[in-house]
C-alpha cells in the first residue's frame, strides 16, 4: 500500500510540475512580462530545475516499478518503465542536448540585444523542436498515470 502511494505522489509531482511548468508558467511569463529576454531566462531556470525534478522522479520511480511485485503484470511493469525510460530521455536530449545550444545562441547575442536574423531562425528551430519533445513528453506523462492506475 505504502509502495503504491509513492508511485502516485511521485508520478503526481512529476507529471504535475511538467504540465504547470510548460503550459501554465512559461506562457504567463511571457504574457505578463515586456521584457521578452526576462521572460525567456526566468522560463529556462524553470525549466532547467523541472529537469532536475525529471530525472530523480523519473530514477525513483522506475524503481518502485521494478520492486512493484505483484502490483503489476510482467507486460504492465514493461510498458510503464518504457514509459518512464522514454520520458526520461526526452529531457536528457532537451537539456544536455538542445538548451546548450539555445543558450549559445542567446549569449551570442548579447544580453538584452536583439538576435539577428540567422540566429533567430536557428533559435526558432532549436525551439520548436524542444517543444515538440515537451509535447510529447507531456502526453507521455498522461499515459504513465492512467498505467500506474491500473495497479492490481
Amino acid at each position: 500500500m505504502l509502495a503504491t502511494r509513492a508511485r502516485a505522489v511521485l508520478a503526481t509531482l512529476w507529471v504535475g510540475s511538467l504540465w504547470t511548468i510548460g503550459y501554465i508558467v512559461a506562457p504567463t511569463l511571457f504574457a505578463a512580462l515586456d521584457d521578452r529576454s526576462l521572460a525567456g531566462t526566468l522560463a529556462g531556470r524553470m525549466f532547467h530545475i523541472e529537469a532536475w525534478v525529471t530525472i530523480v522522479c523519473a530514477m525513483l520511480l522506475a524503481v518502485l516499478v521494478a520492486r512493484a511485485g505483484a502490483a503489476f503484470e510482467a507486460r504492465q511493469r514493461k510498458q510503464i518503465l518504457i514509459v518512464i525510460g522514454v520520458m526520461l530521455l526526452c529531457t536528457l536530449a532537451s537539456h544536455f542536448g538542445i538548451q546548450p545550444h539555445m543558450a549559445a545562441l542567446r549569449a551570442a547575442a548579447g544580453p538584452g540585444a536583439a538576435m539577428p536574423a540567422e540566429l533567430q531562425a536557428s533559435f526558432g528551430r532549436l525551439h520548436g523542436i524542444s517543444s515538440a519533445i515537451y509535447m510529447v513528453q507531456s502526453v507521455l506523462g498522461l499515459v504513465l498515470v492512467l498505467k500506474l492506475n491500473q495497479a492490481k
